[in-house]
């Protein structure tokens, strides 16, 4: 009977350890004959500043023993978080305070106190993530909904002997319209980051990210759809792989926008847009009306060599030669010396001009 009361209090001071962070929670339910109990509305809100979102909230919670486990002989835990949204926020360089990133938390050690067993698998439904700016203008909130992602065999349980053993899935819809696929295998024991990921967008409506581009590039779209492809490869800590962005249909200045801009000028962002939208006219592929490169990185996670030179080949690349399809291709990285076609060639002519 006492057993609520002594969790609402131990769960309180767990997810207050953070000096940076609050923790606020609201019923806690015990459920003896399953092995769980349940967090109802969690929220971590930022301590200093002014930042009207948490950093984290969820309308639930639910830990518990990951009963399918002891057929491997294993005691660990599982958790699922109902409605989570996670919530990054830009000070705009005005104030450090009001930004809000959630680093140096003691996150994952909060989530393994907050259980007697080790945790080896985790479930989100209908999720976000959100990016926010409050301080421009205009404000910027750049997000994914409806996530639904799962993540098994952290502990290994069923003593897999493949080096990566736990895997990550997820989808999502960025800004509530374009479909986002995202994959992960990796070793949850080796010392040094070691995985293997990709990720995929498809169609995304440029126009919806008219805030982000207002605020940060000085210049909007009027049409477009975007896809986006990465794909790493890292074995302990060192990594290859690539960025593909890819621009269809695209339109960043139109002859209505430079009336506008004559009636109250500003020079700089009629200039900007101009420029912006006559690059990527010029280098875009005709027989798709699409913009994109492909961007190779290797080496050190924490500091990445990128294939700048390459990135600029490729784009030379897809408007002339070949369109790069919004595909996965495997992580090795390629670069303007893929100019063959055929056999391990990244775009295969009789693929050309197909989705």
């Amino acid at each position: 009977m006492a057993l609520p009361t002594f969790l609402r209090w131990y769960v309180n001071n767990t997810i207050d350890q953070s000096p940076l962070y609050e923790g606020k929670i609201g019923l806690i339910e015990v459920h003896l004959y399953r092995g769980a109990y349940t967090i109802d509305d969690v929220r971590l809100l930022k301590r200093t500043g002014n930042v009207p979102v948490p950093l984290f909230a969820a309308k639930k919670v639910d830990l518990a023993v990951q009963w399918d486990a002891l057929l491997h002989g294993k005691v660990v835990g599982r958790v699922k978080f109902e409605q989570p949204e996670l919530n990054f926020v830009d000070s705009g360089g005005t104030d450090d305070s009001q930004s809000q990133t959630g680093a140096g938390g003691p996150w994952l050690q909060m989530i393994r106190d907050l259980f007697p067993f080790k945790i080896n698998s985790a479930i989100i439904h209908d999720g976000s993530i959100h990016f926010r700016t409050f301080n421009k203008s205009p404000q910027v909130d750049v997000y994914l909904s409806q996530l639904e992602a799962s993540i098994e065999n952290l502990k290994n349980v069923r003593d897999e002997t493949t080096p990566n053993v736990a895997t990550v899935k997820a989808t999502a819809l960025a800004m509530d319209q374009a479909k986002l696929e995202y994959q992960m295998k990796l070793n949850p024991f080796s010392y040094r980051p070691t995985f293997q990921l990709a990720v995929r967008l498809l169609g995304l409506d440029v126009t919806k990210l008219n805030n982000l581009t207002r605020a940060y590039g000085k210049f909007d779209f009027e049409r477009g759809l975007f896809d986006l492809v990465i794909e790493v490869d890292a074995k302990e800590g060192q990594a290859r792989g690539y960025v593909k962005p890819l621009f269809r249909n695209l339109s960043v200045l139109t002859l209505q926008d430079v009336k506008e801009d004559l009636s109250k000028p500003d020079p700089l962002k009629l200039f900007w847009e101009a420029l912006v939208g006559v690059t990527t006219r010029v280098l875009s592929n005709p027989p798709r009306d699409q913009f994109g490169t492909v961007i190779p990185f290797t080496g050190n996670l924490n500091a990445p060599r990128v294939g700048i030179l390459s990135a600029v080949g490729n784009i030379l690349r897809n408007a002339f030669i070949r369109a790069y399809l919004p595909r996965l291709q495997g992580a090795r990285t390629p670069d303007i010396s893929d100019l063959q076609f055929g056999e391990g060639s990244v775009v295969e002519p009789s693929a050309v001009g197909k989705d």
